[in-house]
């Protein structure tokens, strides 16, 4: 979560939605806190609006009922029909793997096995020798809508035609409600912040953390610009690639396994700023303008090249709740882009060309569907892959660690654990993957990871203890 400063205010420059909500009830409930006495959240009647060139415009709202109307009214019938069995194929999807793939710490394709032999119906569901994008090709007569929910595999970082088909539970995830958080995003980070420092916690910020010291084994110290801090565990927020490169020393090099750390996802172009947009342009707060030709739009980035005929997400900032600015608002908008290429050493500053180029694309793009700035974002307002390389050291720009492509990705991934006891991981790069409620459960197996060994090796006795024995 990141914001940069406008006239309009701080702009989210990072995710602008909270979904998967009990995930973050139980976060603060775990410490006898209450999530809405932190935060103030408010759901979203509306998910997204979409645009399509020809004057299509779909909403789909957070009720299942309204949505169906919706669809038929924009196109017919039968897509209706189509969308209601879409919906029902992804929610038995969400309900079957989210106990045996996103809340465990380490999923394993025999437990993933198990419980499609309890449930030999998921087969059909999971179209297990699919893509994503042959997928809904089959399922949607109507090219628009199998566009529509294709983009889904960009969520978490991937290429329609490389993910599974069974990554089409990314749109339950957001079809079981959408959240904004009043202030902006960073206020839960903010509010996460005061409430670990209340319980003890102490946060060194602007610190530059030079290497991970390892002794007989383990974690002993971390070496930052303020000095050397003694450890009994370190817990790594940062790509794990940038483990397996060196950044945080050669002793823990060997604590991921390269293949957890490659191929890479996608990476993005960020605008965030704030601006008048043409006012006969609906806008709602979260607007998908798609590209013109859909068998076309992701071939550049299968082949590592900036796309030329984009789909935008435009997030109108001000809008949650219905409203509609009188004067400036905030708005950020996202361009899907290659990451950084591996083996080559990024520049700290993207080519001369890259940034006028990539900001002609997103306003021509947008002039297209009638949707213009005043005034137009400065250049300055942009966030590349490459200045995303170079505040996420390690991550070749990669916004979501590890692709999803393969069927087996979700079991190379890395989990909260290393080869090196004492070092965990957390974040989007880790099992169970990309986006704010994913890092969050995976904090909660970290957690319960190093409660349970700190506990086991513990010289001293506790009332309670997690996992084992205290011993000597």
């Amino acid at each position: 979560m990141r914001t940069l400063p406008s006239v309009a205010g701080p702009v989210d420059a990072g995710p602008t939605v909270l979904t998967m909500k009990p995930v973050f009830d139980a976060l603060f409930s775990d410490v006898g806190a209450r999530l809405e006495d932190h935060v103030t959240l408010e759901r979203e009647p509306l998910l997204a609006r979409h645009f399509w060139r020809d004057g299509t415009m779909l909403d789909l709202m957070a009720d299942h009922d309204a949505s169906a109307r919706n669809v038929e009214a924009a196109f017919d019938t039968n897509a209706a029909r189509a969308y209601d069995r879409f919906c029902d194929r992804t929610a038995r999807l969400f309900d079957a793997f989210d106990a045996p793939m996103m809340k465990t710490a380490a999923p394993t394709l025999g437990a993933l096995t198990a419980e499609v032999a309890r449930r030999p119906a998921l087969i059909r569901d999971m179209a297990p020798h699919q893509s994503l994008a042959t997928m809904l090709r089959q399922h949607f007569a109507e090219p628009k809508l199998a566009q529509l929910f294709a983009r889904y595999a960009t969520y978490v970082g991937g290429l329609p035609s490389q993910v599974p088909a069974l990554l089409c539970l990314v749109w339950e995830a957001e079809r079981r409600g959408v959240w904004h958080v009043k202030g902006g995003m960073h206020q839960l980070a903010r509010a996460i912040a005061r409430l670990a420092t209340s319980r003890g916690a102490q946060f060194h910020f602007d610190t530059h953390i030079s290497r991970i010291e390892v002794q007989d084994g383990a974690p002993c110290a971390v070496v930052t610009s303020a000095g050397r801090i003694p450890v009994d565990a370190v817990l790594f927020n940062g790509d794990p690639k940038a483990l397996v490169d060196g950044h945080l020393g050669t002793a823990c090099r060997h604590a991921v396994a390269p293949k957890g750390t490659t191929a890479r996802s996608l990476s993005a172009n960020v605008l965030s700023f704030a601006a008048r947009p043409t006012p006969d342009i609906p806008l709602a707060a979260h607007n998908v303008f798609f590209a013109a030709d859909p068998d076309r739009e992701y071939l550049p980035l299968i082949k590592g090249q900036p796309q030329t005929d984009p789909t935008l997400y435009v997030c109108a900032q001000d809008r949650f709740g219905g409203q509609t600015p009188l004067k400036e608002e905030r708005f950020e908008i996202i361009l899907n882009a290659p990451p950084v290429p591996p083996g080559n050493a990024p520049p700290l500053s993207p080519p001369a060309k890259e940034i006028p180029q990539c900001q002609t694309l997103v306003l021509n793009t947008l002039r297209d569907f009638g949707l213009r700035f005043s005034p137009a974002p400065d250049p300055k307002t942009l966030t590349t892959p490459a200045m995303f390389n170079e505040m996420f050291p390690g991550s070749t720009g990669s916004l979501y660690g590890r692709s999803p492509q393969g069927m087996m990705a979700a079991f190379q991934r890395p989990t909260v654990t290393t080869a090196i006891p004492g070092l965990y991981l957390v974040g989007g790069g880790v099992h169970p993957g990309a986006g704010v409620p994913m890092a969050t459960l995976c904090a909660a197996h970290a957690a319960a990871a190093i409660q349970k060994d700190l506990c086991l090796t513990s010289t001293s006795h506790r009332a309670v203890m997690l996992g084992g024995m205290s011993t000597a």
